[in-house]
């Protein structure tokens, strides 16, 4: 899988894909993300990207040029999957959705800014528009972290144990049963004896039991679903 991230702020990202499993994904060859400064690419003077709304209003808007300019020279090296412009108003992002993301190779994540980006860049250049939640950020690189975190765990061999993925929350539409390690007994706080059994049968019984009361308690519109 390879991702390109493109943001007018590339710092905020660095550290966030240079450790842990995603560190450990791009070192294997598993993955590979790049991120592209948007000022790289604007014909503009003082490496400007962004610039007043037309018909006046508050905040600035990025700039259509710059975004197509970069679109254009990632496309040229290769085909990609899709143009993902991370927005408030796009479809909000479920398990589901990543997972039939993760099942494509190349993405581009188009990180918005200021009040947004010029609606010709949506209308005409993107392909999908997702939201992480029904709220406002500063910019779309924490959201466009978000996706890539959700979309690169699904990678086959980026998990040691691929079976994890598979037991997440919302995977069958169903919240995570709890989980307990050791010690067994911490200060008379114990865990659960079945979890110490060794009876598989009995514990993923439990298990199943758990998922659909926590989900029952919490989350019963996924029951619903």
């Amino acid at each position: 899988m390879r991702i390109d991230i493109i943001t007018c702020l590339p710092q905020l990202l660095e550290s966030f894909f240079a450790a842990s499993i995603l560190r450990r994904a791009q070192d294997k060859g598993l993955v590979e993300v790049h991120l592209h400064d948007l000022r790289d690419y604007t014909p503009y003077k003082h490496r400007q990207v962004d610039d007043y709304a037309f018909g006046g209003g508050a905040g600035m808007v990025l700039m259509i040029e710059p975004i197509v300019r970069c679109l254009r020279t990632l496309q040229a090296q290769r085909q990609y999957d899709e143009i993902i412009y991370l927005t408030p108003d796009g479809e909000t992002l479920n398990q589901k959705t990543a997972n039939t993301l993760s099942l494509k190779e190349n993405f581009i994540l188009l990180c918005g800014h200021y009040k947004g980006v010029d609606e010709r860049v949506r209308e005409h250049f993107v392909t999908r528009e997702i939201s992480i939640g029904d709220y406002v950020l500063s910019g779309g690189e924490l959201a466009a972290a978000v996706l890539a975190d959700a979309l690169i765990r699904l990678v086959p061999g980026v998990l040691s144990d691929e079976t994890s993925a598979l037991t997440d929350s919302f995977q069958d539409d169903l919240l995570a049963p709890p989980v307990y390690t050791r010690p067994a007994d911490f200060e008379g706080l114990k865990a659960p004896e079945i979890l110490l059994s060794g009876h598989e049968a009995n514990i993923a019984r439990w298990r199943m039991d758990q998922a659909l009361d926590r989900t029952r308690k919490r989350r019963p519109d996924l029951l619903d679903e």
